[in-house]
């Protein structure tokens, strides 16, 4: 079986406390995008995962598929597989790639091998992979809090509009984007400023993570701006970082500018 795993923007993205747990809780709207991955899961004689595309750091016991796959065997009586992940969607882009390919592996093997599980058990499961991986089960605009994995309904659609991805090929790692955050709570609800009309945004709604990464890699100030001379109605980083994207009324030429970058553009 073949899927697509998707990735995702941050709409605003505050940091409010650090939890006794080392990890942040924060405020955001999370968006799918249609940028993604393949991935195919088909049955084997024993267990194998290949990849292609982008290179993918780190050992294969540390591959979030591979993990999925055995957090779900550890509970089911699955068969090996053969899986193979084409690797798209860049790696410390603030995207949710690597996190999407964990929650899509969820899913193709639940329903490839008729687990029966529910979406909020897919989600407990996903919750023991990463703090946003819960999101991709669902895959559809969910106001997230916690860690990121806390769900819940937010009136915010982007149907019609078109983005802009820019991957200024520069990979930053969670750690470094945490280590420069100051957490802070404010008295204005981040929900009801992404309700307003998107031509709001750009005065109301903030990622956290820029305030610092911003100083540190001053590209990616100069990218937001860019995107803003070109017509977006709204531009951020996403996540932490280190993507940056324009949302705009219509397709675009993409700037000159960009060429050397890695970048997507489509219809949200």
């Amino acid at each position: 079986m073949l899927t697509f795993p998707a990735c995702k923007i941050n709409i605003g993205l505050r940091i409010t406390e650090k939890r006794s747990d080392g990890f942040h809780n924060l405020e955001s709207c999370f968006y799918p995008v249609r940028w993604g991955d393949i991935l195919e899961i088909i049955p084997a004689p024993e267990f194998r995962f290949t990849d292609s595309g982008l290179s993918i750091p780190g050992s294969l016991s540390h591959n979030l598929c591979v993990k999925a796959y055995n957090l779900l065997k550890a509970d089911f009586e699955l068969p090996p597989v053969q899986m193979h992940l084409h690797k798209i969607v860049p790696i410390g882009a603030g995207l949710g790639g690597g996190s999407a390919d964990a929650a899509f592996t969820l899913k193709l093997l639940n329903d490839q091998f008729r687990l029966q599980l529910s979406i909020a058990q897919l989600e407990d499961y996903a919750r023991l992979l990463g703090s946003d991986c819960a999101f991709f089960i669902q895959n559809r605009p969910l106001y997230c809090t916690g860690k990121g994995d806390v769900f819940s309904e937010i009136g915010v659609s982007l149907s019609g509009y078109h983005i802009l991805l820019i991957y200024p090929n520069l990979a930053i790692s969670t750690a470094e984007a945490y280590a420069g955050v100051k957490p802070r709570k404010t008295d204005v609800s981040l929900h009801d400023q992404l309700v307003a009309p998107i031509d709001h945004w750009h005065t109301t709604i903030h990622n956290d993570f820029e305030d610092s990464l911003f100083p540190a890699y001053p590209i990616l100030g100069q990218i937001k701006q860019q995107l803003y001379e070109a017509g977006a109605v709204y531009a951020s980083m996403s996540g932490s970082g280190s993507t940056v994207y324009g949302i705009f009324n219509a397709p675009i030429l993409i700037p000159n500018q960009f060429s050397t970058y890695r970048v997507w553009e489509g219809k949200l």
